[in-house]
């Protein structure tokens, strides 16, 4: 067997917590005797949980040693796990409790070097930020030497400097400067080892030719450039987004061509709150061309010698491989994300679940799209046996309704019950009218249309849900809210939004069309969404339309779903304003007629409902971040009292006139 065929079998026992067997360590060790080979330990580790990490790294560290790596390398704060935020500020003991292990596994590193990212407590009197981040030299059973990551993220969901503070040098330090390194005691860089550029993720993403605009002053692979090394080494957290694939690649690709030196890019995989991470670790040769590549959403320990050219390249998802062109115009053909999105939001799911310590989901099936999708992505992600969908009608509901969600159930093979909120609606609005009389006896205001009994519906369904998760043990209930009504406000407060994760917070409506037949076509149990639900028009049935006499349309009330998600994408991607929007001609417009009276009417709603649905966001469950940009409170950060905005601007006249000459 060759050196691929040797490590699939040692990752499948190192998944399963099983021993390698000694003839499979003795084939990898001949083939790696030659030297030169690194070892790239792509995990998943859990934030904060130090002891689990650090096993998890020594396992590593002990095969390495085994098979004679000259190195092994992990991820960015591999030992604390990424994002940590301001857990170490909050819980100081636990940074503590990382350099005590980090010292535990220096102990056992001996026959090889490892790279293992930890935060590293500074001198108590330090100017600045308590913490840096960094990565440990593991060599000889000691502390070798440090780095220090200089570039420190805060935008999207990045909030290194919050907590962070960044390195004034590049390149390796003395061990003895563990702990006190400041600017006031900088040594000259350690010689151990001269041969390794190594850099911590941001590090890498400043290069002044390759970006057109640069976040920060200095290019810390400039600077390792400078000492000549033979291979660069970057130690990172990268979560995956719609359309990143292709800067990372071509980013990765540029440094290595353009200072003619292979780059080997260690990157997390798996899931923490809001962020997943899906690994795709890889290697560039010094020519800039891809050497090796692991796999995506999986751990992996992979094998390389970027000098001999000894690699072994992947398959990416379809989503990450198709997403190497970038989407530069907004379209509704999806296929080239979807498989991309569903391992990102699977992942999302199955490690959210798994580090928080839950194992059921329990959700309303209402026969809608969203509900549907969410109930395919939970199934898959946690086992069907461990989802229950409960059908919830009302006065409103249809029978379609209810037939399709049990329908979809019986497909899926998860739990499924009906149980009617009538009784509740019935009791909870007599009670409120009777309030409502003495509340009018102090107060006018009382509004003409009503929306009491729509919103009385959905937290009557959010109560049972809540009483189902609060009943029965490890059990969270699901919020099945998607990102195009998110934006809109069309979503109720302790109702459809209350739970203990949004799957689909970061999926547009028309996508989760996409979507929804993806799933039928590409999942192992074909068809299990059933068609009726995909081609019925959405709609929350929590009220009728005095026009039809039927339950309300979404689209009636907000705008073609088309148009809407066009408008989000451009304002996430473009960050196009009112007047821009005016003047585009939208997808929607190519097939249908939309007058310009129609289409200010539809962007006045969207910044009007956009601007009040902020407190909605800011209260929005964990999610999982998909998109290029999401309205995720880690990613998107709004004022929730600039509600008032006004997002059309004024005339210079209309200024002259207010303020007066």
């Amino acid at each position: 067997m060759n050196l691929y065929e040797l490590s699939e079998i040692a990752d499948k026992r190192f998944s399963h917590g099983e021993e390698i067997p000694q003839n499979i360590i003795e084939g990898v060790k001949q083939i790696v005797s030659k030297g030169g080979f690194i070892g790239m330990a792509q995990i998943n580790p859990i934030a904060g949980n130090i002891e689990y990490n650090a096993k998890k790294i020594a396992k590593y560290i002990k095969y390495s040693c085994k098979i004679g790596l000259d190195m092994v390398v992990f991820p960015e704060l591999a030992l604390m796990g990424y994002p940590i935020e301001d857990t170490i500020d909050r819980h100081p003991i636990i940074v503590e409790e990382n350099i005590k292990w980090l010292k535990g596994l220096a102990k056992i590193t001996v026959g090889t070097t490892a790279l293992v990212g930890f935060v590293e407590p500074r001198k108590q009197d330090a100017e600045g930020k308590k913490y840096f981040n960094s990565v440990a030299i593991l060599k000889n059973g000691k502390i070798a030497g440090i780095v220090r990551k200089s570039l420190l993220p805060n935008y999207s969901e990045f909030n290194d400097y919050r907590y962070i503070e960044p390195s004034p040098v590049v390149g390796v330090q003395p061990t003895e400067t563990l702990g006190v390194f400041d600017k006031d005691n900088i040594k000259e860089n350690s010689k151990i080892f001269e041969k390794y550029g190594i850099s911590i993720c941001e590090d890498c993403w400043n290069n002044k030719e390759f970006f057109e605009k640069n976040l920060y002053d200095k290019d810390p692979i400039d600077e390792l450039a400078q000492e000549n090394p033979e291979i660069f080494i970057n130690c990172s957290a990268s979560p995956t987004r719609a359309k990143k694939e292709q800067l990372k690649h071509n980013m990765l690709s540029f440094i290595a061509k353009k200072y003619n030196t292979p780059i080997v890019y260690v990157n997390q995989v798996g899931a923490i709150d809001n962020s997943s991470f899906d690994g795709s670790s890889r290697v560039f040769d010094a020519d800039g061309k891809l050497l090796a590549r692991a796999k995506s959403f999986e751990e992996q320990f992979l094998i390389v010698n970027p000098k001999e050219k000894i690699g072994k390249i992947y398959p990416l998802t379809k989503g990450l491989d198709k997403s190497l062109n970038e989407q530069k115009v907004f379209t509704l053909e999806y296929e080239s994300d979807l498989e991309r999105t569903y391992k990102t939001i699977v992942q999302g799911i199955r490690d959210y679940f798994k580090k928080c310590g839950f194992k059921r989901a329990v959700l309303g099936l209402s026969g809608g799209l969203d509900s549907t999708v969410c109930a395919v992505l939970l199934a898959d992600a946690i086992g069907k046996e461990n989802v229950f969908g409960i059908s919830m009608p009302s006065h409103i509901t249809s029978k379609e309704s209810k037939s399709d969600a049990q329908q979809l159930a019986h497909n899926l093979g998860i739990n499924f019950t009906e149980a009617t909120i009538r009784p509740m609606i019935d009791t909870t609005t007599e009670c409120l009218n009777e309030l409502f009389k003495t509340v009018e006896n102090k107060w006018d205001g009382r509004y003409k249309t009503s929306f009491t009994p729509d919103n009385i519906q959905a937290r009557s369904r959010a109560m049972f849900l809540w009483g189902i998760s609060n009943e029965f043990a490890s059990c969270i209930p699901i919020a099945t809210s998607d990102k195009s009504e998110l934006y809109m406000g069309y979503a109720t407060i302790n109702g459809d939004m209350s739970g203990g994760f949004a799957p689909i917070a970061d999926v547009p409506k028309t996508k989760l069309f996409a979507f929804a037949r993806w799933m039928n076509e590409n999942r192992e149990e074909k068809n299990a969404i059933p068609e009726a639900i995909i081609l019925k028009k959405p709609g929350a049935e929590l009220a009728i339309d005095p026009k039809t006499g039927k339950p309300l349309i979404a689209e009636d009330a907000l705008m073609p779903y088309e148009f809407l998600d066009e408008i989000i994408w451009r304002v996430e991607n473009k960050n196009e304003g009112y007047h821009d929007l005016l003047e585009t001609k939208f997808v929607y417009e190519k097939h249908n007629t939309v007058s310009k009276e129609q289409k200010i009417e539809w962007l006045d709603k969207f910044f009007r409902r956009m601007s009040t649905a902020l407190y909605k966001w800011s209260i929005l469950p964990p999610s999982v971040i998909v998109e290029s940009r999401s309205i995720n409170k880690y990613d998107y950060r709004q004022p929730i009292t600039s509600s008032r905005i006004n997002y059309k601007g004024v005339e210079e006249g209309y200024i002259v006139k207010t303020l007066g000459e």
